[in-house]
């Protein structure tokens, strides 16, 4: 008999006393943790295969089931921790990667836990969004270094010539996620909840399906290594068109959907066989410097007829800094910058949890950059990466940030819980899978109803913070600083992001 050293994450309790045997459990669980006994009429749950969702937990009519995370029994250690030993244990026996979904869940620092935000007193009177004017709408382009405005028939008018522009009514947008390593149901509820709410989402790289077209002035589509579903239709039935350079949950590394995920929608959507492999190579192999990204960003422009702005992805690294500014002077109209704690359907958790940089420090090393090379003003940037909170995004405008890209929270206000098996293709929420028992489980009306409501109460928020500043406009926090103060941080981390310590003033 082979030696197994695997050890289950969750422990299943079940309450016989209060179990009926309904079966719910059985049919809820895609993992086939729970099973019938005809013999006893009792339902057996085996808890090594448990990852954890909490479906039959929540839907069992009596609460008779309860999952808790299940202690280690390894001999305490410092070094050799019982995570890395599990690891080893799964490798010995698979010789594989090991993959993981969502975002790193390491006790790395979360720099918006240490940042506070101002409030305004005596001297600065706050404001009362509920009867005041507060405006949280923003735009995503590049601008003139000077705006030239003319008096005609007594009205003033802009004189400048502005290029293409994405108009936002709360500077929040949902990030990249294809079609593929989400449900359809999950992207007719982004796409349908970001053209209510008056905001946009991201196709990923898997292409548009077709019932998504209808959508196209909320539809961010994006270029990526592998080109899936990209041809000229794609790039004009969009708002904006974004070269995928990274992602911060794997930042160097491509992207790969198995074929086996690959259905008869998938592959039209995607333009490739069905039940063949998706690969999405790390690197573009037209881009090896700033001068390649310049051509496909003007033949991105040219394709679209200059009308649609065009962006640029790029995970959170080391020298984020001079690379955002190659990408502003190669004419991208806005940056994405993922940074290491965003999520993913499949990342090698190696990957995951080692490479890259916090996007709070990138951000701020990046608008840092652009301003001290005169050159901010020529392009938008949007943050991602853990936004969890509508204080997290405020505190990113006033680093610097035009908006902020969210996807995790997105999919959390749909049912995730969060299990990070979203490889697996068994999401029991019906968000991470192509199974059509699954799928079913997310109701895209419902779906869009919970995200709409997350954008009004985050945008609520908003207001709320910029009122309490004293601050009318979002447009007046962008890169204020001064509104920041850390807490618990040393010299130099104050000093990459730009903010003084709490206690200090102005």
């Amino acid at each position: 008999m082979a030696l197994e050293l695997n050890q289950s994450e969750f422990t299943v309790e079940r309450d016989l006393d209060k179990c009926i045997a309904c079966e719910v459990c059985v049919r809820q669980c895609s993992n086939d943790v729970h099973e019938f006994d005809a013999d006893d009429k009792t339902v057996l749950s085996e808890s090594s295969k448990c990852v954890g969702c909490h479906r039959c937990e929540e839907l069992c009519p009596t609460g008779a089931i309860t999952i808790k995370k299940k202690a280690a029994e390894f001999k305490e250690n410092s070094n050799w921790q019982a995570a890395h030993i599990k690891n080893i244990y799964k490798q010995a026996e698979s010789g594989g990667v090991i993959l993981t979904g969502m975002g790193s869940d390491k006790p790395h620092t979360v720099y918006w836990d240490h940042i506070l935000f101002n409030a305004a007193q005596v001297t600065n009177p706050s404001i009362d969004p509920l009867r005041e004017p507060m405006e949280i709408k923003t735009f995503i382009c590049g601008k003139p270094e000077n705006l030239k405005i003319e008096k005609q028939n007594g009205q003033f008018k802009l004189k400048s010539k502005m290029g293409p522009y994405l108009e936002l009514l709360t500077p929040i947008l949902f990030s990249a996620m294809s079609y593929g390593s989400i449900s359809l149901n999950a992207c007719k509820s982004l796409a349908a909840a970001a053209a209510e709410y008056g905001t946009f989402y991201n196709t990923g790289e898997g292409g548009m399906h077709k019932d998504l077209a209808r959508y196209a002035k909320n539809t961010i589509v994006q270029v990526a290594s592998g080109r899936f579903g990209v041809d000229r239709d794609y790039l004009r039935n969009s708002a904006a068109v974004e070269i995928k350079i990274g992602q911060g949950a794997k930042p160097g590394i491509g992207g790969h959907l198995p074929g086996e995920k690959v259905t008869e929608d998938i592959s039209g959507t995607r333009m490739i066989p069905q039940g063949s492999d998706a690969i999405s190579p790390a690197p573009h192999h037209d881009i090896y410097s700033i001068e390649d990204l310049a051509q496909l960003i003007d033949a991105l422009k040219e394709a679209t007829d200059y009308e649609k702005p065009v962006g640029v992805k790029v995970s959170a690294v080391h020298n984020i800094a001079p690379i955002a500014s190659g990408i502003v002077r190669a004419g991208a109209d806005y940056i994405a910058i993922d940074g290491f704690r965003g999520g993913t359907g499949a990342a090698p958790q190696s990957i995951r949890d080692n490479v890259g940089i916090p996007v709070e420090l990138a951000l701020a090393a990046v608008d840092t950059r652009l301003r001290q090379e005169g050159i901010r003003h020529r392009a938008a940037i949007i943050v991602a990466g853990s936004i969890r909170s509508s204080s997290d995004v405020v505190k990113a405008i006033a680093l610097g940030a035009d908006a902020v890209y969210i996807a995790t929270a997105a999919l959390i206000a749909l049912g995730c819980h969060l299990c990070q098996k979203c490889y697996t293709g068994k999401c029991n929420w019906g968000i991470a899978t192509q199974d059509p028992y699954l799928t079913k489980r997310l109701n895209p009306e419902i779906g869009t109803r919970r995200l709409h409501s997350l954008l009004r109460a985050w945008s609520l928020e908003i207001k709320e913070m910029l009122g309490g500043a004293g601050i009318n406009a979002i447009e007046s926090l962008r890169g204020n600083r001064e509104h920041l103060r850390g807490i618990n941080l040393n010299d130099r981390e104050l000093s990459i992001l730009g903010i003084k310590h709490a206690g200090e003033a102005w």
